[in-house]
């Protein structure tokens, strides 16, 4: 038994609800049509304009990195309500399933791809270098020496401010025009690095497929709502149902009350953010990093479909690190912070080592899945097999290993030891990127958040101060860009994708040109217009995370080690790494062992990241709603409480959209959204 297999009962049925067919059916269709992909392109660009202004110009709802994000449900909302008006006048005017399929997913990739997935942190990133360079940071000898011209818009020769990045921050002079041609050749360069990786994601996509969809049946929380949203030819039942518009008018009226408190102060404010340190002034409960409690009916609803072991197990694990926080300051001993992170030091190196634990044994187990694909691969009579996936496996192992290998070589370009490279990469698609890939299959993450970095785990191996200028200089570039921030992983919207295409009764072979078509149209839209903004309005005046936080945190980390003011790893997270291996590999023997054991290791995998600062009080209300559910009202209740659940997400979700219109052409204030 994989550790991802014990489940309840009521999970499976959840699970089954959407798909009633197998892909391969007769009734199966191309996600290709060109009524799908013109309307998609439509809604891709409105998307790429409400992620832009939304994030970068409001700040205040962050509405596109989500995993399943806001921007996308609402926009799905809407195109309903426009279909259900068409209708009135003809039949021919209404979308079918699989039209609303080929939409939802060029919206999904469009909004990781404006938000976190990729161009927040590209763009800022190519002159935050030279705006934040001063004789304080010193930030002109550490780094220009080894930054390539070709990679960034602005001179590495020169001074530190120079105009392509001051106007960037500070904003156009009046006569002044945007610097098109210093900008073309670096994102040019970089762009070729990231199709390489988006490569990597899809290929590493279609070969997890099968395992996690027909071998070990993962939930895929995510796909049930669209999904649910997308049956038109079942009558609009969910729709229709009285408990959704009941789950539908919580959020509505909590947000409804908070969005109106910022247009009128006396309108009443629902807290939906409660600081736990402010109430705690004394120690060692004092000493406590960031607890808060967010309210998000969202996240409660999404997490309702998980096994309640899983639920128990996501809360139970952060509030311990908590309790291990308060007895470490009691006993006098005060752990440093993982660099670059809001977590213990000791707790990041014990979730380092429980996942290369997780990933490996979810390799074990998949063996004999994997063993199929290489036979494929390396079999010449085999390679006429349909393979019934979007990439033969063929195609889509030797890919894996192209892209990898090609990004490798432009990593190497851009600076990087060869070795360091592969050592990088290796980490972050094979470890990191599986296993938030894995959470949010498994157990319906919203958002996709570690612990460390892979120079955390090469700090175990060699002293990172060794490593030189040229290394660290490349490496504060990536980091900033894949390797700290997971938000908006486009691996997960591969996967998620091609599970939506069996309940949607696509063929999955078709939704290549359609992953195609999003990414391009939403680098294109989204990367023209964020752009125009910061020479427009100034960087300084926009989201501060993006501008002045991600990538000059990168940049002070590499300027740490090269400073020679970090110390090599203690032994003592050395230790802590083996902890979490014994510990994760006794989770997962005793829930091989014993049924009752309530344990669930994801759960400690997840334990120490922002996404459980944000959403541990969620886990905790879905477990104790779910365990009352089915104690007094058993499956029958539970299933029936289900549209009330996806009700409550559909509400906020709709909300954050409806608040963000009025904003992006009003500057109107917005309420506040329980995801930051």
């Amino acid at each position: 038994m994989v550790w991802s297999q014990k489940k309840d009962t009521v999970v499976a049925t959840a699970q089954d609800l959407p798909v009633r067919e197998s892909v391969n059916a007769p009734t199966a269709v191309s996600a290709v049509s060109w009524r799908g992909l013109a309307v998609g392109i439509v809604c891709v660009a409105v998307t790429c304009v409400t992620v832009t202004f939304a994030e970068l110009v409001v700040g205040k709802i962050q509405i596109g990195f989500l995993q399943l994000p806001p921007v996308v449900v609402g926009l799905l909302v809407i195109i309903l309500g426009i279909q259900n008006a068409l209708r009135r006048i003809g039949t021919r005017f209404a979308l079918a399933p699989h039209e609303l399929f080929t939409i939802y997913v060029l919206c999904l990739l469009a909004s990781m791809i404006s938000s976190r997935g990729l161009l927040e942190k590209l763009i800022p990133l190519l002159v935050v270098p030279n705006y934040d360079a001063n004789a304080a940071n010193n930030w002109q000898n550490l780094f220009f020496p080894w930054i390539k011209r070709w990679s960034v818009p602005w001179d590495p020769n020169g001074p530190p401010q120079q105009p392509v990045a001051e106007r960037f921050f500070n904003g156009l002079r009046p006569g002044e025009t945007l610097p098109w041609h210093s900008w073309m050749g670096p994102l040019l360069v970089w762009a070729v690095f990231v199709v390489l990786m988006f490569g990597v994601y899809l290929c590493l996509a279609v070969l997890l497929r099968k395992q996690w969809v027909q071998n070990e049946r993962l939930a895929f929380p995510l796909t049930q709502l669209p999904l649910e949203m997308m049956r038109t030819d079942t009558g609009g039942s969910f729709l229709r149902n009285r408990l959704t518009w009941i789950g539908i008018a919580l959020p509505v009226v909590v947000f409804g009350f908070n969005g109106f408190h910022q247009w009128y102060p006396s309108v009443p404010e629902i807290t939906t953010d409660i600081n736990i340190n402010q109430l705690f002034p004394t120690p060692p409960w004092n000493n406590l990093l960031f607890f808060h409690v967010y309210v998000s009916f969202a996240a409660i609803g999404f997490f309702y479909l998980l096994p309640t072991d899983l639920l128990f197990s996501l809360w139970f694990f952060y509030l311990m690190t908590h309790v291990a926080d308060a007895i470490s300051f009691t006993l006098g001993y005060q752990p440093e912070v993982m660099p670059m992170y809001g977590e213990r030091m000791y707790i990041g190196y014990q979730i380092m080592g429980c996942y290369f634990v997780l990933v490996g044994y979810a390799l074990w187990a998949a063996r004999p899945h994997l063993w199929h694909i290489v036979g494929r691969a390396f079999s010449p009579r085999r390679t006429t097999q349909n393979d019934e996936e979007l990439l033969s496996y063929p195609v889509a192992l030797w890919g894996l290993v192209v892209c990898l290998l090609l990004a490798m070589a432009w990593m190497s370009m851009l600076g990087m030891a060869w070795w360091l490279a592969l050592f990088e990469l290796s980490v972050l698609v094979f470890v990191i990127a599986l296993l938030m890939a894995r959470s949010t299959s498994e157990s319906g993450m919203l958002m996709t958040e570690t612990c460390f970095r892979p120079v955390d785990v090469y700090r175990m191996l060699g002293d990172v101060r060794r490593l030189g200028g040229s290394n660290l200089t490349a490496m504060a570039f990536l980091d900033a860009l894949w390797m700290r921030d997971q938000r908006g992983l486009v691996l997960t919207g591969f996967l998620d994708s091609m599970k939506l295409a069996d309940g949607a009764r696509v063929r999955r072979a078709s939704l290549l040109l359609v992953f195609g078509v999003g990414i391009a149209t939403a680098i294109f839209v989204a990367g023209t217009l964020q752009l125009i903004l910061p020479y427009k309005i100034g960087a300084v005046q926009m989201y501060w995370y993006v501008y002045q936080g991600n990538p000059v945190w990168s940049f002070n980390d590499a300027a740490t080690v090269l400073n020679n003011s970090r110390p090599p790893l203690p032994w003592i997270d050395r230790f802590n790494f083996l902890i979490g291996v014994v510990a994760t590999l006794a989770i997962v023997t005793l829930r091989a062992r014993l049924l009752w054991f309530p344990l669930h290791p994801l759960g400690y995998a997840l334990c120490g990241s922002w996404t459980m600062m944000v959403f541990w009080f969620s886990c905790f209300v879905a477990w104790l709603c779910k365990v009352i559910i089915l104690r007094y009202g058993g499956m029958r209740l539970f299933a029936q409480a289900r549209s009330f659940f996806l009700g409550m997400v559909l509400g906020e979700f709709t909300m954050a959209v409806l608040w963000t219109l009025p904003s992006i052409f009003w500057r109107t204030p917005t309420p506040a959204f329980p995801w930051p």
